[in-house]
């Protein structure tokens, strides 16, 4: 069975469904391989090589709902299915928002989104290992107090997914990816201390070099040695790139619609209200070829597209599927978001903010004394009432440059504060994953140490 012979599975499973007695259907197939390797101190610590294809179908009689999934793709496994979902539809408690999208929202983007690198499927094990191996070597071989490592790691996934409705959407499309990362640790007198750097693209060409990711994350571990706890005080703060996206993880579960209609985030009722300082605005963009949240619709058959969350400090919208939408008496922004089974949640496209137009060196030349923070520790944000307290890992600004190494210490503030006592926005936007940050100084925050 190859993947291209999943559609007309899906289709299959749609009609037998219908047959069943479902009134509306939906089906979602995945098919994938992935590949993960682990080297330690020059040695293959463990190497995993795996497949899986499944089948998931969620079946509407009214307004109930009753989903089922298989690994089984066999003619029984996929009866099984059906019949399991049906029976399941009677059980639950009917709903009247539940549904498929309006026949004229179904689509999806023609345009290539260059998700897919055939590079990637013929790439030889072998070469897989001496990458990783390459990365370990040269975080090693950085620094003399660089004593020990966690590991250099390979991955590599190729996938698929299958989606079709009774409603006569039916779409396919494949991704590959790969990754590479060195974590190394650093050793001095009484001081262990470690931190990891990682590249990331859609083909092996578009990585960046082992021997610099390396040498990358050796660098980062030296320089967190001899760590202190500076005194409580209110500072500027400034995240770096990787740091930054975390605040932008809090920001999508603030705007994600399942928050909105349980008013259960402090940006619930606040569309079109200025909440953030006008340097700010926050993209979700599932159209960009090549990035890493891109496809050609969502999970329910909805063309992703480019949708501006907060534009110069003005939250313009929320992220919703059609469920969520419904309840709100609005529009899916095509952001439904599963697994092979059940209900569309909400996830993200790319999720970024728009860069700005400092460089880092210049944000930091700016500062007199603060914190640039390139590691958070705890998850203490409450997305209700914006509450935000996190510990924190970084460097110490003194007249523009970083001094000294800081540990142990926690920053603390609102989202509302934040958002609106942003100072500047790098002009360092990369995307290394679905959800991206430029540089961010925010003006002023509590750094609680000793």
């Amino acid at each position: 069975m190859t993947f291209d012979s999943l559609p007309e599975i899906a289709q299959s499973v749609i009609r037998q469904a219908l047959d069943g007695g479902a009134t509306d259907a939906e089906c979602t197939m995945s098919d994938g391989e992935e590949f993960s390797v682990n080297v330690r101190m020059g040695e293959v610590e463990t190497l995993k090589e795996a497949g899986s294809r499944g089948a998931g179908l969620r079946v509407l009689i009214g307004t109930r709902m009753g989903s089922s999934y298989t690994s089984d793709l066999t003619p029984d496994g996929i009866r099984q299915m059906v019949r399991s979902a049906i029976d399941l539809a009677a059980f639950t408690t009917a709903d009247p928002h539940i549904g498929l999208p309006d026949p004229d929202e179904f689509g999806s983007i023609k345009t290539d989104l260059r998700l897919f690198s055939e590079d990637v499927a013929n790439l030889p094990t072998d070469l897989k290992i001496e990458t990783a191996k390459r990365a370990e070597a040269a975080a090693l071989a950085f620094d003399p107090r660089i004593t020990n490592s966690e590991g250099g790691s390979f991955d590599c996934n190729i996938g698929g997914r299958v989606f079709a409705n009774s409603r006569g959407f039916a779409g396919a499309y494949r991704w590959t990816y790969c990754s590479v990362s060195a974590v190394p640790i650093a050793t001095l007198n009484d001081s262990m201390e470690r931190d990891f750097w990682y590249t990331i693209a859609r083909n092996y060409a578009g990585l960046e070099d082992p021997e610099y990711v390396g040498r990358k994350a050796a660098e980062r571990a030296v320089r967190r040695l001899g760590a202190v706890k500076v005194e409580t005080q209110r500072a500027p703060i400034i995240f770096e790139p990787r740091v930054a996206r975390s605040l932008l993880g809090n920001l999508f579960e603030a705007v994600e619609g399942r928050a909105i209609y349980r008013e259960a985030s402090f940006l619930a009722g606040k569309l079109g209200e200025k909440i953030a300082d006008e340097r700010i605005t926050l993209i979700d963009d599932g159209t960009i070829p090549g990035l890493f949240g891109s496809e050609p619709f969502d999970d329910e058959g909805v063309p992703t597209r480019r949708t501006p969350v907060i534009e110069r400090g003005v939250l313009k919208n929320y992220l919703l599927n059609t469920y969520t939408a419904r309840k709100l008496g609005m529009k899916t922004t095509g952001n439904a978001s599963r697994g092979i089974t059940g209900n569309a949640g909400i996830g993200h496209g790319n999720f970024f903010l728009e860069a700005g137009d400092k460089t880092p060196e210049q944000i930091l030349r700016s500062v007199k004394n603060g914190f640039y923070v390139t590691e958070l520790i705890g998850s203490g944000v409450n997305t209700v009432t914006g509450d935000y307290s996190r510990g924190a890992v970084g460097m110490w600004i003194r007249d523009g440059e970083l001094a000294f190494p800081v540990s142990e210490v926690t920053i603390a503030s609102t989202l509302q504060e934040m958002l609106n006592g942003v100072a500047e926005i790098g002009s360092d936007l990369e995307f290394r994953g679905s959800v991206s940050a430029p540089t961010i100084m925010i003006g002023e925050m509590t750094v609680a140490g000793r």
